[in-house]
This record gives structure tokens, sequence and C-alpha cells, in this order.
């Protein structure tokens, strides 16, 4: 819509004007790392941060969600949205909030997310330093962010604010705004190329190169065993990831057995359970008993399943699997690259 600049001594000014208004949430330290979390103050965020622990679809798709309350037949929906404002989101986790809006929304709409999701505004900024794991530069270059609301990129001398929707127009009368310059805008241009150069890792092929490889390889059980014989199950690959959306229900009783919670709970296919279902007198079947099976299985969701209706990959190149994964396996890089050259 427009680009503006702010100058960095009234940054702080702005972002404090926002909380006043409602919830901010931003990136912040927690001990040698990034999260994102409420800010209590504007000199707690981290506008330069590489990587949060947790991706922000935290803030919509919370770990632990409350979806039902029940007393005998009588039912009740614990849909609350909270009015916040999501400050300093990368773009790639813009494009895998993008993702997981199409996703809930698509045949049954789940509200329980997109009541959040729509109560929220985003503000993505530039990413000022780069993860030593990620590789956002080669994935999914055909698919392009656009489910935010307004984006920030430092400059030398402030910020260039480019509003995209009327939520982000509707921030500029809380900060000391004036029109950007050619020479603004060209500097922000060339700030927002640098961090594509900076990835240490790369895939060296295209989506739709990966992704017809990656299909063909299924029947290849002694690559995805090799793969997956260091895995723990541990599934902590999945609970970091920014495009996985999986989830458990769990109805919690009260004492009188007569009313209770319905729970969602994060949920990943890696862990050893998650495909195991019931046949009924207490017979079970696991369809991905083995670890090979649920490792080629998150692969080909990443790289191959969801392309068609995504318009790209379901990995946006952050590298938060590749940092949680224990036995260092997880990294869709040196799978891909691996079997690309199989």
């Amino acid at each position: 819509m427009n680009v503006y600049f702010i100058k960095d001594q009234d940054f702080n000014s702005f972002v404090a004007k926002m909380m006043e208004s409602k919830k901010v949430v931003g990136p912040v330290t927690k001990k040698s790392k990034f999260v994102f979390a409420a800010l209590e103050a504007p000199e707690q965020l981290r506008l330069d941060y590489d990587v949060t622990i947790l991706p922000p679809k935290k803030e919509f798709f919370p770990t632990c969600q409350s979806l039902m309350k029940f007393q005998g037949n009588h039912c009740e929906g614990c849909i609350n949205p909270e009015e916040k404002i999501i400050l300093g989101v990368h773009f790639y986790d813009v494009k895998a909030i993008d993702m997981t809006d199409l996703l809930f929304r698509e045949k049954n709409e789940d509200w329980n997310y997109l009541a959040n999701r729509e109560a929220a505004t985003i503000i993505a900024s530039n990413i000022q330093n780069v993860s030593s794991r990620a590789f956002f530069a080669s994935v999914g270059k055909e698919v392009t962010p656009k489910g935010h609301d307004a984006f920030l990129t430092k400059l030398k001398s402030g910020y260039l604010f480019e509003t995209l929707t009327a939520k982000g127009e509707n921030l500029v009368k809380f900060g000391k705004f004036e029109s950007a310059s050619d020479g603004q805008k060209q500097e922000a241009r060339s700030v927002n190329d640098v961090p594509l150069k900076k990835c240490a890792e790369a895939l060296k092929h295209s989506s739709k190169e990966i992704a017809g490889k990656v299909r063909k390889s299924f029947a290849n059980e002694s690559f995805w065993n090799e793969a997956a014989k260091d895995c723990f199950s541990c599934g902590s690959c999945n609970i970091v990831c920014p495009t996985c959306y999986c989830f458990d229900v769990q109805d919690d009783w009260n004492l009188d057995q007569a009313s209770g919670m319905r729970t969602r709970y994060w949920d990943g296919c890696l862990t050893e359970d998650f495909a195991c279902i019931s046949l009924g007198a207490g017979a079970v079947e696991n369809f991905r008993e083995h670890r090979g099976e649920r490792f080629r299985h998150r692969i080909m969701r990443k790289a191959a399943y969801l392309n068609e209706k995504l318009g790209g990959p379901a990995c946006v190149g952050c590298g938060r699997c590749s940092s949680a994964c224990t036995p260092n396996i997880a990294d869709p890089v040196n799978v891909i690259n691996k079997l690309m050259e199989a």
C-alpha cells in the first residue's frame, strides 16, 4: 500500500505505543537462543535474531489448546481469540503461516486456529543474522510470502516500513513516520538480498526435480533405513517445524465423571505411536512401525506430497529441524542431496 521511514531514535516509541494498544509478541532472548514472547518493554525486542526455537505459528495454534468444555450432554467451545501484533517474523516463517492458513481453511474450516489467526496483525522483518543450518535461499523459491500485513527493514539510520494491508496501514498512526525516499527503498532492496547469499546450506536441485526423485525413491527401503538408523523417534524435528500441523486430541475427565475438557496437543509423525490405530478388543496396528518408514514419510511430506496443493514444498528452509536433532540426521538438505545424487 505505502512505504514509510522511521528514524532509529523514534522506533522504540513506535513499539511502545503499539504495546499500549494491544498485546505485542516479538523475538526476545532466552539464554543463548531466541523465542517469540509477549513484550514487556520495547528494549526486549531482538530483531537481530537468527531463528527462534519454536515458530510463530504457536500464537495461532498453541502447543496445548483447549477445544471444548463439556458437562453431561452440554458442550461449550473454547474459541477466544485475542487481538495481538506479531512483530519481527522472518519471510520463511510467513511462508509457513501461509501454508498453515490454507491447510486449516480448506474443506472443514478449523476456527480454533483461524479465529486466532484473523485476530493477529503480522509485521515481518528482514533477516539480520542467518542461522548456521538455514537454507531458505534454495528451497521453494517459486513460493512468495503473502500473509503479512507489513514489512520492516533495518536501514543504516532507521527502518523502512512497508504496509501491505489495511491492518498494516493502521499501525502507522503509532509512529513518527515519513514517506520513504527512492534511496531508502533501494537500500532496503539491497539489505533484503544479503541474507539470501549467506545460507551455509543449499539444495542443489529445483523443487520439481526433488519432488519427482523423492516420490520415485519410496520403495528404496535400504536408503530410508540407513538414513534413519540413528533416529531416536523423539519427534523434535516435527515439534520445531513451522509447517507441521498434526495434533492429538484427548478428553480429560473430572472426578465427577460427567464433566471435563477436550484438548489438542502438537503431535509428530516421527514418534513411534503416531501411526498406531485401534482395531478393537485391545488389538492395535501400527502402519509405520519402523523408523525408516517414519523418516521417509516426513521427507515425502516436506518435499513431494503437498507440492501441488501448496504451490511448492512444505519446507521453508528455516533449519530448525537440523538444530533440534540430537543425532544430527534430520537435516533435509543432507537427506535430499544424497538422494538426488544416488
